[in-house]
């Protein structure tokens, strides 16, 4: 299915397939390869030890799954373990209760140095695994008894009764801990504390019912989007300047969502003008419509040029390219002046003010003799080997990013002065 047919959807069967086949052939493959333990005295004493001291088994399970991270791989070398007859069912539980634990080290790597939320998140579950281990640990006489009575009752195979084992665990631990989600919470709130940065993705201001009763009041609605669609973009540029500063993937991840989120509201708000467009609107209300359709698409690429230049950092960053420190002053100012820009556009376009719309333009201009003097500094530098090439790369680039995000900052202050082309 793979090799001999073209068809996209018959090679993912085909892959599908395989992918199961190699899982359970390289399962036998381990339970065979583990037969020779049986005779091995070492690891008889190690089994006996962890049929009486369950603990033991936890740590054992813990520890390798943490050094494997994967609850999955080494639940299959637990069945196949199991399976051999190597372990008994009361000495393989405790790992299983171990595996789950050790799991946790993929959430609690992947949450240093993000947001306080993912910190929370990883910390509850690993609180949510201990404790479901832990309380089965105290149950483990009467759950080992229901796992040998789900064997013998439905004929399961050694494998199937550590997979109904792990299944039974964590629905049971889900059901028990359940009712404490409002207790995790305080305590995880408690032990990792910080405000918490959460960006709403969905409209708040984009009413159907308004646009058949009164298309003017709609468009008054979707402005009220855009300004908060603009809001994002003000705020996403703040962010990759602290990013270019420290280097912080907190503030590189934030810019992405809030890239994200103006890419959300983009569809959501052209969605709503087209639906006001489809209405009887007065020839004032198209001319503010056709207005509102273009500012929003000026936004939506002030967020690409934020995320293209959080990018350039990422590769500045993941490459170890050094920028200067005259280079960074230039972006630091250029920077400012731009952020100031997109918020004077938007405090504009919210107050439909002709003095600072014509502010943002002569603000603009500044920008482009920025972008024209920063780069031909950038050029003495090079010429006299302060900066390399690929430092030369990324600061262009930043500095033509900035310089069309103050391009679309004017489109939207020629378009309430009414010269938009």
């Amino acid at each position: 299915m793979i090799f001999f047919f073209k068809k996209n959807k018959i090679q993912n069967i085909g892959q599908v397939i395989f992918g199961f086949g190699g899982l359970f052939f390289g399962m036998e493959t381990m339970s065979g390869a583990m037969k020779p333990l049986r005779e091995l005295p070492a690891f008889i004493d190690m089994t006996v030890n962890l049929s009486e001291m369950p603990i033991l088994g936890v740590a054992v399970g813990t520890i390798f799954t943490l050094i494997v991270q994967s609850s999955s791989g080494t639940i299959a070398i637990l069945q196949g373990l199991y399976a051999e007859g190597l372990v008994t069912l009361d000495a393989a539980l405790p790992v299983l209760f171990g595996d789950n634990i050790g799991t946790t080290i993929t959430a609690v790597l992947a949450a240093l140095g993000t947001s306080v939320a993912a910190r929370r998140a990883a910390a509850v579950h690993v609180l949510f695994n201990v404790i479901g281990s832990v309380l089965f640990l105290i149950l483990l006489v009467p759950f080992t008894a229901y796992v040998t009575w789900l064997g013998t009752t439905f004929g399961l195979e050694p494998k199937m009764e550590i997979a109904f084992a792990h299944g039974t665990f964590n629905v049971a631990n889900t059901i028990i801990q359940f009712p404490l989600i409002g207790l995790w919470a305080y305590l995880v709130t408690k032990v990792i504390p910080g405000e918490e940065v959460t960006i709403e993705f969905k409209p708040k201001h984009l009413d159907i019912h308004f646009i058949e009763q009164s298309p003017s009041i709609a468009l008054g609605q979707a402005k009220e989007e855009i300004l908060r669609m603009g809001q994002y973009s003000v705020q996403g540029l703040q962010e990759t300047y602290e990013y270019l500063k420290t280097k912080s993937s907190k503030n590189a991840q934030t810019g992405y969502q809030l890239e994200d989120a103006i890419n959300n509201l983009d569809s959501k708000i052209t969605d709503y003008l087209v639906l006001i467009s489809a209405e009887s609107i007065s020839a004032a209300d198209s001319t503010r419509h056709t207005m509102l359709m273009e500012t929003v698409r000026d936004i939506e690429r002030i967020g690409d040029h934020f995320e293209n230049i959080i990018e350039l950092i990422d590769y500045q960053v993941n490459n170890r390219v050094n920028i200067t420190e005259d280079a960074m002053e230039d972006l630091r100012e250029m920077f400012t002046l731009t952020i100031a820009t997109v918020q004077k556009a938007l405090d504009a376009l919210d107050t439909t003010s002709h003095e600072l719309a014509r502010e943002v333009a002569e603000q603009e201009d500044l920008i482009d003799k920025m972008e024209r003097k920063f780069r031909k500094k950038h050029i003495l530098r090079l010429n006299e080997g302060a900066c390399s090439a690929q430092a030369g790369i990324v600061f262009v680039d930043i500095v033509s990013n900035l310089e069309r995000i103050g391009d679309h900052s004017v489109n939207i202050a020629e378009a309430i002065l009414g010269n938009r082309a």
